[in-house]
């Protein structure tokens, strides 16, 4: 069903304008129907519909909708796979023990998360027992992740995991084999790194590991957006 969404920049091409203000009743609510590309009008409009929505069965367990944090500017948009108990508890992504030393990583280079990114879910409700979001649970999330990727329109994707690589591009390979090579979608820069739990999982700092690989893949993403700066 991911397959069936609109590609993210048919508004910015012109098939559908963005309108000036948004009407909730014209909102597909059946999961199978994507929301259309352009829907929104301003990311807090999104939040607003977002913690409303029942589009998929992960809705009745939640405690809170995690929409997302940080910058609505960022110039790097960080995607995970979806909330854990603290996020569904606190309703923002990235707040327990993965979150904390994904903010040690990005410090490590200098990245703030309150003004260089902006973090979201591939799913923005908790699945039951943290399980990974099913294909539909995906698909009927999908259209509000493409639309926060064009209202803050970053220069650098971060895709933290294998379900976040799939959800966001149908790609099935591990992340082992795809983890810091750059790949362009739908004309966006992105990268695939490991998600912080997987790190939490393999503490080593040998030469080799995660957590060294996953410094190099840090640094590169810095100097990549150093360059992209430079060049504005």
């Amino acid at each position: 069903m991911a397959d069936d969404q609109f590609s993210l920049f048919d508004a910015a091409a012109g098939a559908i304008a963005a309108p000036s203000s948004t009407d909730f009743d014209a909102i597909p609510t059946s999961k199978s129907i994507p929301i259309p590309p352009g829907t929104y009008d301003s990311l807090d409009t999104l939040a607003t519909h977002c913690r409303s929505c029942q589009r998929c069965e992960l809705a009745p367990s939640r405690t809170n909708v995690v929409v997302s944090r940080g910058s609505t500017t960022a110039p790097i948009f960080i995607i995970g796979e979806g909330p854990g108990q603290q996020e569904d508890e606190q309703g923002k992504p990235f707040v327990g023990k993965s979150g904390q030393l994904l903010e040690k990583i990005l410090a490590s280079v200098r990245l703030d998360t309150e003004k260089d990114v902006y973090i979201a879910n591939i799913v923005k409700c908790r699945p039951p027992g943290n399980r990974v979001p099913t294909a539909d649970e995906m698909a009927a999330c999908k259209g509000y992740l493409l639309e926060q990727i064009r209202l803050v329109d970053p220069k650098i994707i971060l895709l933290t995991g294998a379900t976040a690589v799939k959800g966001i591009t149908g790609e099935k390979t591990g992340i082992t084999k795809i983890r810091g090579q750059w790949r362009e979608w739908e004309g966006r820069l992105c990268m695939p790194i490991f998600h912080p739990a997987y790190l939490l999982r393999n503490p080593s700092r040998d030469k080799g590991s995660p957590k060294w690989l996953m410094w190099q893949d840090i640094q590169t993403v810095r100097t990549k957006l150093d360059e992209l700066l430079a060049a504005d």
